[in-house]
């Protein structure tokens, strides 16, 4: 993206703004849908949104590493966190995981066929642990940074892909899910996937299509009620059509997204992204946080009878950090 074509950082929502919380969310309502979808067919849209607001000096990402996010729609971060907070991350996960309370409760999802832990929501308010990394500066101020605001975490969670049990996960654009059911107006929302285990090319990383974020999918099927109860275990509505797949394979091609422990991912809330089951020995996990700019709050969903529980669509606007 030509450097011309980058908003100026904004500065009007910063420490001492009004924060917009459940109240707020529940009198707003949905204004023009820019990006329709679960409709009667399958159409591509053209993005109408920046996706890179802030500047160099706005924070961690150099300039060449901004002009790349824009053009690719995420960003690798080698070494984001150092080999000895690894420890106290995984011991914390496995603590979730064994925990039969957390398994219990609503926001832990588990494989249907395995019974095997698939992931955990809401864990930057019910881990200190988690909590911490979601709020530190060497992540939140990249998020500040693309989206060019103060931001809130509208969803965090880590994911679990076991050995020989981890299930894949589709093709889609979570954007397309969080417009369609929380009501987020437009993309500019980004994902960090902190990784806890080495990510191979053979135990179901992340892959995305770069560059198609610049392209929404709107996608066909109305969302049932209470959708996330089976989405979350098997997508279904929100999925696109295996002709548009094909179509933006072909003209973005895919990156499978390999790297170590401690590293990270970063990409944009429109990226066609998906993983592979994991059929190794070797597992697979992550943390999973997403920020979205504080101007752009949800409003009533576009696509869906109900707003998704805040578990997994945060109705508080409050800047983290």
């Amino acid at each position: 993206m030509p450097r011309g074509n980058r908003l100026a950082r904004r500065s009007c929502c910063r420490l001492g703004h009004r924060c917009r919380h459940e109240e707020d969310y529940v009198s707003a309502t949905a204004t023009t849908d820019t990006y329709p979808t679960r409709a009667g067919q399958a159409q591509v849209i053209p993005r109408e949104n920046e996706v890179v607001f802030g500047a160099a000096a706005d924070g961690p990402f150099a300039a060449d590493e901004l002009d790349s996010f824009a053009e690719k729609g995420y960003a690798l971060i080698d070494r984001l966190v150092a080999v000895g907070e690894l420890d106290g991350l995984r011991a914390e996960l496995n603590r979730l995981s064994d925990d039969p309370e957390v398994r219990a409760d609503e926001r832990t999802v588990v494989e249907a066929k395995s019974q095997e832990v698939r992931s955990i929501f809401d864990v930057h308010r019910t881990s200190d642990v988690f909590g911490r990394i979601a709020r530190d500066p060497r992540v939140v101020d990249r998020a500040r940074q693309l989206l060019g605001s103060e931001v809130y975490i509208h969803q965090s969670r880590v994911n679990f892909k076991p050995g020989f049990d981890g299930k894949e996960f589709s093709w889609h654009s979570d954007f397309e899910t969080w417009h369609a059911e929380d009501g987020m107006p437009a993309p500019r929302a980004v994902s960090i996937s902190i990784s806890l285990t080495d990510n191979y090319s053979f135990n179901g990383p992340l892959m995305i299509m770069p560059g198609s974020h610049q392209e929404f999918i709107s996608c066909v099927g109305q969302t049932p009620d209470d959708n996330y109860k089976s989405s979350l275990v098997m997508q279904g509505a929100g999925t696109p059509d295996r002709d548009t797949l094909t179509k933006f394979a072909d003209r973005y091609g895919i990156d499978v997204l390999e790297g170590q422990a401690g590293g990270a991912i970063m990409f944009d809330s429109n990226c066609m992204h998906a993983s592979n089951g994991n059929v190794t020995p070797f597992a697979r996990s992550n943390i999973f946080i997403v920020y979205n700019s504080v101007e752009n709050t949800p409003k009533q969903p576009y696509a869906a009878p109900a707003p998704r529980p805040s578990f997994l669509g945060s109705r508080d606007f409050t800047p983290v950090g």
